[in-house]
């Protein structure tokens, strides 16, 4: 068999340029596996990112149409390329697939072995695909760029959505006191997550309620990054996956901005902590792949809790 099923893309754009149709089945390189995805999720603006359409992150290198959206992947290793070690035909695996490689809205997607990881017995596709670029996301922001130690004060931006709920989990999960910005209608939601104090962010302005805080992770960017200097104690940091923050108003606080990054022993450590019990993806909504595009349609337009998962397999 050397076709498939999948989402493409044929131009630049939004959900609109989006076709499920028949395309041909990749081939694993060197250092490659070829999955058998049985799920795969979706994010917020990923239709927009220069990385999604060319071959660079900055748009400045070809244009690599047609694409296959999708980044994060659970399935099956159905064949291993060439120099693959660690993994065998049938092992069940999650990843997020880098960037300016096509993703996972497809029955088959190559992957680079690396950045895999042995996908735990109890967890299901479902939740192992929206367990990886969320989860990802908020493991680095916290220990690799906010360096995060049991015992402290954190202030969440997003709580309830796709990064924001993973990061009041990992948090609390690593010991810290978490507080989150969340709407009314969710702040229940972002509590059972973890969080011990949840400030309406339509009602309630955060910085008169928060002081001293170690870590602010914001996911929402604008005027809530220019606050959150106001309730960081000197020496704390504010790390953003939205924009660079401006540090002229830091007064003692430092500022980061990242991009995640596939990484096998960030997943690990994911896994291990679904393994104990104190993370559990939470999944908005799971659609099957042939309405990719409603489903990306609808990313962008509707209030959501979690994740959306595209069902493939």
């Amino acid at each position: 068999m050397d076709t498939m099923h999948a989402v493409r893309g044929h131009q630049r754009g939004g959900p609109d340029q989006l076709v499920y149709e028949v395309a041909p089945r990749p081939v694993p390189g060197p250092g490659e596996v070829l999955v058998a995805v049985r799920s795969a999720s979706i994010t917020s603006g990923e239709l927009g990112w220069d990385a999604t359409w060319t071959d660079s992150f900055d748009g400045s290198g070809s244009p690599r149409v047609p694409i296959v959206p999708a980044k994060e992947v659970s399935g099956q290793v159905a064949q291993l390329g060439p120099e693959v070690t660690g993994l065998s035909v049938g092992d069940d695996v999650f990843g997020l697939i880098p960037f300016t490689r096509d993703g996972a809205a497809a029955e088959f997607t190559a992957v680079p072995a690396d950045v895999l990881a042995v996908k735990p017995a109890e967890l299901d596709h479902d939740g192992a695909a929206a367990l990886t670029l969320a989860g990802l996301t908020a493991w680095q922001g916290l220990v690799h760029h906010g360096g995060l130690t049991a015992g402290q004060r954190v202030l969440v931006h997003g709580g309830a959505g796709g990064v924001g709920s993973f990061a009041v989990q990992v948090a609390a999960a690593l010991g810290a006191s978490v507080t989150a910005t969340a709407s009314a209608a969710d702040a229940e939601f972002v509590r059972a997550l973890g969080a011990e104090h949840v400030v309406d962010y339509a009602g309630e302005r955060f910085e008169d309620q928060v002081k001293g805080i170690d870590l602010v992770f914001d996911t929402v960017g604008g005027d809530s990054q220019t606050r959150s200097w106001q309730v960081l104690r000197p020496g704390g940091v504010l790390v953003s996956i939205v924009a660079p923050p401006d540090t002229s108003r830091a007064g003692g606080a430092r500022g980061a901005f990242f991009v995640v990054e596939p990484n096998r022993t960030d997943l690990t450590e994911l896994a291990r902590l679904f393994e104990t019990g104190t993370l559990t993806p939470r999944i908005d909504r799971v659609v099957p792949l042939k309405d990719a595009a409603r489903a990306y349609a609808a990313l962008e337009a509707e209030h959501r809790r979690g994740k959306v998962v595209l069902r493939v397999s």
